[in-house]
């Protein structure tokens, strides 16, 4: 516990690397993408926004993967009030080649195919999903309140084989664990863990203010945000780069974020 509660603690500060960004639109998408100021063969995650919120609204902690080494990126698509999930899971994966075969800032990067991630929150989590499970090249993916699909990201959660870690808000009224992140853990083909944040609300994770916050309850939460930087980068060094130095992080429940036994709580229900 002391070990976990010590890597929680470290990552939640910037890592070792000078951050670059850059505009997706420049490849033809409208979007960010933040990356370390050089590194070969990086691992890489693209990230879906939540309804209606701007890709601005998380570059906090789009910054902050790139800090630990992983190229960030987040398409700034399908951000009207009925957005296409479908079409949305398609851009996250379009931002994944684009970042993988593109050459990024003055040439001293490069992405490794075999290193990407997909993360997201709310629906942008359930595209998440979505993406995930048409690309068996995503090797993990890790969500914020995540949110239920048009179609189903919990049918979706059915074909995803590798390695996930869901994070919900205790206090979310958008999209409570119950029909979200928990059935979308549950169904989950390969390894999924789910963690409830504290004192966490469907917009914690969001950053600065927004006009949307006048039709999506919650708000967000310095607190949360921090846990969340922390968690998915251990996720994403620890299953992207194959590093165990953060297992423990992943392995144990933390005070800020406390791992959920799904066989007990089935056990408990009947």
């Amino acid at each position: 516990m002391a070990k976990a509660k010590q890597l929680l603690e470290d990552l939640t500060f910037a890592g070792p690397h000078e951050v670059l960004r850059g505009d997706l639109a420049l490849v033809g998408q409208p979007g960010v993408v933040y990356t370390p100021k050089e590194g070969r063969a990086l691992p890489a995650v693209a990230f879906g926004h939540g309804w209606l919120q701007p890709a601005g609204r998380y570059r906090e902690l789009l910054r902050h993967l790139a800090s630990w080494g992983i190229v960030a990126a987040a398409p700034s698509t399908q951000r009207g009030p009925l957005p296409s999930h479908r079409l949305f899971a398609d851009d996250l994966l379009s931002t994944l080649e684009m970042v993988t075969n593109v050459r990024l800032g003055p040439g001293a990067i490069s992405v490794d195919p075999l290193k990407l991630g997909l993360a997201g929150h709310s629906t942008g989590g359930g595209a998440a999903v979505l993406a995930a499970a048409k690309a068996p090249a995503v090797r993990a993916v890790a969500t914020f309140a995540p949110a239920q699909t048009i179609p189903s990201a919990s049918r979706a959660a059915e074909q995803v084989e590798c390695p996930g870690m869901h994070l919900a808000a205790d206090d979310d009224l958008v999209a409570p664990a119950q029909g979200n992140a928990e059935v979308i853990t549950r169904a989950w083909a390969g390894p999924a863990q789910l963690r409830t944040l504290p004192k966490a609300s469907h917009l914690a994770v969001a950053e600065g203010s927004h006009w949307s916050q006048l039709l999506v309850h919650g708000k967000p939460h310095r607190a949360t945000q921090r846990t969340v930087r922390a968690l998915f980068t251990a996720f994403f060094l620890t299953h992207l780069t194959g590093t165990d130095k953060y297992r423990p992080l992943l392995d144990e429940s933390v005070k800020a974020a406390k791992i959920v036994d799904l066989d007990e709580k089935e056990k408990a229900a009947h």
